[in-house]
């Protein structure tokens, strides 16, 4: 419904649906207002697609894989340093999509398979990826080139931190136990 009105309101702009033929603009506002090959201005074209959800995305497709990833991200509200916190939630149209929303950010992600076994969702318009560890997840505007959430723990993962406390996984620098001697 929100898409229907955004698309209704963006084609009774004035000038939206149709370029300007007679005045003349600067090189820089000409590229702003260049008209799409649809006829739509780039800008309101922008502003649709920033309202579009990825969860109503169709060209984001899901793999088996993805969907049992999905099974394993933690939802609910995580805690997180300095008082913040992140808020996860499944998505009821697509199985595997999630909301992930902060005090001051909101993202609609998936799940990316991830060589380290991590788990991983990202939101490719936004910028935005959730890192998910045994132990802690952070949320990192790759954008922005920062964390936008980090040490957030979800109850599963502090007792996963405090068993690493008590007994912590050895460093890969250690020197390896030695065998007997051949």
């Amino acid at each position: 419904m929100k898409r229907v009105f955004v698309v209704a309101f963006v084609m009774a702009l004035p000038g939206a649906a149709s370029p300007q033929v007679g005045q003349p603009a600067s090189a820089g506002a000409k590229a702003a207002a260049s008209p799409h090959p649809s006829g739509v201005r780039r800008s309101a074209l922008k502003a649709v697609e920033e309202l579009t959800p990825v969860d109503d995305d169709i060209h984001v497709q899901l793999s088996e894989e993805d969907i049992e990833i999905a099974k394993r991200v933690h939802v609910g509200v995580v805690a997180c340093e300095l008082g913040a916190s992140v808020t996860i939630t499944a998505s009821e149209k697509r199985p595997g999509f999630f909301s992930v929303k902060t005090k001051d950010a909101s993202f609609r992600m998936h799940p990316v398979a991830s060589r380290t076994g991590a788990i991983r969702l990202e939101d490719p318009k936004a910028g935005a990826m959730w890192l998910q560890l045994g132990n802690k997840s952070m949320l990192m505007s790759q954008k922005l080139g920062r964390r936008l959430a980090d040490e957030c723990i979800s109850p599963d993962q502090a007792v996963v931190a405090e068993m690493l406390k008590k007994n912590p996984a050895p460093s890969i620098l250690d020197a390896p136990a030695k065998g007997p001697a051949k």
